[in-house]
């Protein structure tokens, strides 16, 4: 049977990357909110980024549960900042029989400083479509994202 795999971890930390690897591996579909903001509508939605971001989601996951009816692996690329939409979505796909799997990226303040900077210094070269990370930026999402506990995830991935 199909299952969802949600991919946990603050601002920066290699989600997309880590999901690229697993969907590799494992076979399956990312459904990203980045990906689908960022191609709508670039870099800066404006004041409108968290609510067109809860409509984006809301469309993932209907898309998600069409994959997982036809038998298909779906890995949800968001940060799943906070406890609440962690355990919401856990429930909600269980109530439509689907497994979910938690699985949180955890690294080390060094590790994010770098990649924070290959990023921006990627987005500024024109090589890379993402979020440019400023310090207000960092600040923001590091204020809303509650780490898991070890008894909500199912695999951490350590650097």
């Amino acid at each position: 049977m199909a299952k969802v795999i949600m991919i946990c971890g603050g601002l920066c930390c290699g989600k997309t990357t880590y999901a690229e690897a697993l969907r590799r591996e494992r076979g399956g579909v990312i459904l990203s909110i980045d990906g689908l903001m960022l191609s709508l509508f670039g870099p800066d939605a404006g004041e409108m980024h968290d609510e067109y971001a809860r409509r984006g989601k809301a469309y993932l996951h209907a898309q998600a549960l069409a994959l997982l009816a036809a038998g298909v692996d779906v890995i949800l690329d968001w940060g799943f900042w906070r406890r609440e939409e962690r355990d919401a979505v856990r429930a909600m796909y269980g109530e439509h029989g689907f497994a979910v799997e938690l699985r949180a990226l955890d690294i080390s303040e060094d590790a994010w400083r770098a990649r924070v900077a290959k990023r921006n210094a990627a987005i500024q070269a024109g090589e890379a479509q993402a979020y440019f990370v400023d310090e207000g930026l960092a600040a923001k999402f590091q204020a809303l994202y509650e780490r898991p506990e070890d008894g909500e995830v199912d695999l951490w991935v350590r650097e």
